[in-house]
């Protein structure tokens, strides 16, 4: 599967995929899936079991993470 670069903020969609935060953390597919099972993870759920995390609350959440000294 082909890994998508993210060269900017404006690159990033405003609505990701599992692989997309996969892509952009440079993490597994596994991985990406067991971090967005946590809870207080920003994802929406939609048709079919379909996961989507918006771009802007991820980002705040990885803030929030980061001060809190909670890395991935």
């Amino acid at each position: 599967m082909k890994t998508k670069i993210f060269k900017s903020m404006a690159d990033v969609p405003m609505f990701m995929t599992v692989m997309d935060v996969a892509d952009l953390l440079g993490i597994s597919r596994a991985s990406a899936y067991e971090l967005v099972k946590e809870k207080g993870f920003p994802k929406l759920n939609v048709v079919h079991g379909r996961i989507i995390i918006p771009r802007d609350r991820f980002f705040e959440w990885l803030d929030s993470r980061e001060k809190s000294g909670k890395l991935i």
